[in-house]
């Protein structure tokens, strides 16, 4: 009872920094350092050195900045002109008609990013004066763009899946594989809402752009160079040709590709591309060191175990427990970012989980879900920030326009608790690497 003080202190250190603006790992790193001060007489700067060489010396996170370089270098092609050119002439007859193209570009891109904020600009920057030319209502324009670009976090590669891999010890081959139907599962389920809306509402305008039969042959084979590198880079790890980290490497060599193919790769885009990737990876970097050594720091202050013990005492189900993680991951959202989240909470978490008996492939598949509603949760949702910059809207129309995708997003998480084989199946009979 004598250390809740200094528990209090540490705590309040803690959500003040994180508050007030400071780099999320810089505020992480510092009370840290703030906690180990007040709870231990081991040497700081010794146990910072070895906690933060054993969190970046892992082989697996060698996979990060190359899907991250990936991401960057068709974030700086044609790909939002490819994609817009050839799914028009096969979604624009569905109910809801281009919007569609919002959601199946966001997936296809988010297979070959992993980024949801890159995914909504690369898009979005097509897709929005296009459908605003042709008359479709704003608040679905930027609704479908915003839940749509959340599958980033989703689809493989998924940075967010690669973070916590390593900081659960899982396989990072078997959760990209784990998340391709329930990525899947949720596009539809976007495209579902958007084809019910427009059959109540009848607010899209049937205005069909005409193609002739050589211009929808010319649309497939556009499309097919950039699902050629999507199937290559899921292919190479299902079948045991690749690791992870060996199929980053792949999807580096095809996206250069790609961009050469394009006429878009000259030496500044690839400059851009590369110092992109290099900035990305190490503000994670910086995240992950801070979360590891803070792990140790609230490891002697008790909390994790104090926090395991206090919900363990509750005698909470699973479907209870899976009902609080989400509450608490939807507020916790509201304040930070999906891989802040996870890399924050997973010293008290992980335990509660696998103590409940949660397989953790499915885990990190729910997890995934539940922090992709943090991008379009105001006030720090990320992907709202985007679209503010790319449309002149204020944050408060921009939040109610992603309002339904936040509740699929919900039902989604309802869905997969219901049907766990939706993101166990593909790993069960997965040959290759675990």
């Amino acid at each position: 009872m004598s250390e809740l003080p200094l528990i209090a202190l540490f705590v309040f250190s803690l959500f003040f920094l994180l508050g007030s603006g400071v780099w999320v790992g810089s505020s992480l790193l510092v009370c840290a350092f703030i906690g180990m001060e007040l709870f231990t007489h081991r040497p700081v700067g010794d146990s910072m050195a070895i906690t933060i060489w054993s969190s970046q010396s892992s082989w697996t996170l060698t996979a990060l900045p190359m899907f991250v370089w990936m991401g960057e270098i068709l974030f700086r092609s044609r790909l939002s002109e490819v994609l817009f050119r050839g799914l028009t002439p096969w979604l624009q007859y569905l109910p809801g008609g281009l919007l569609h193209v919002n959601i199946a570009g966001c997936a296809i891109f988010a297979a070959i990013s992993g980024s949801s904020a890159a995914t909504v600009a690369t898009v979005g920057k097509m897709s929005v004066p296009e459908l605003r030319k042709r008359g479709y209502p704003e608040r679905m324009n930027i609704g479908t763009l915003a839940g749509a670009g959340t599958l980033g976090l989703l689809i493989p590669p998924s940075i967010s899946m690669i973070i916590y891999g390593v900081t659960v010890n899982e396989s990072i081959a078997r959760l990209f594989i784990a998340g391709i139907l329930p990525g899947i599962c949720l596009a539809l389920l976007f495209m579902t809402y958007v084809v019910v809306w427009d059959l109540v509402s009848g607010k899209t305008k049937r205005e069909y752009i005409r193609f002739t039969a050589r211009e929808r042959l010319r649309s497939l084979l556009d499309l097919l160079p950039v699902l050629g590198l999507i199937l290559a880079v899921i292919l190479s790890i299902y079948t045991g040709f690749a690791t992870a980290t060996e199929a980053a490497v792949l999807g580096v060599v095809g996206s250069l590709a790609l961009s050469a193919i394009q006429r878009s790769l000259t030496w500044e885009t690839f400059r851009e591309s590369l110092l992109g990737a290099v900035r990305t990876s190490a503000m994670i970097a910086f995240i992950l060191m801070g979360s590891s050594f803070l792990s140790l720091a609230m490891g002697f202050t008790g909390i994790p175990a104090a926090l395991a013990e206090g919900i363990g005492a509750l005698h909470l189900g699973p479907l209870e427990l899976i009902a609080l993680l989400t509450v608490f991951y939807i507020v916790l959202g509201c304040f930070l970012d999906g891989i802040s989240s996870i890399v924050l909470t997973m010293a008290v978490i992980e335990p509660l989980v696998r103590q409940a008996g949660f397989d953790m492939i499915w885990f990190g598949i729910y997890l995934m879900i539940v922090v992709e509603m943090a991008q379009i949760t105001p006030p720090i949702g990320f992907n709202l920030f985007v679209l503010q910059g790319m449309t002149g809207h204020d944050m408060g129309f921009i939040a109610r326009a992603s309002l339904p995708m936040f509740l699929i997003m919900v039902l989604a998480v309802v869905l997969l608790v219901w049907f766990p084989e939706v993101a166990t199946y593909l790993p069960s009979i997965m040959n290759g690497p675990g």
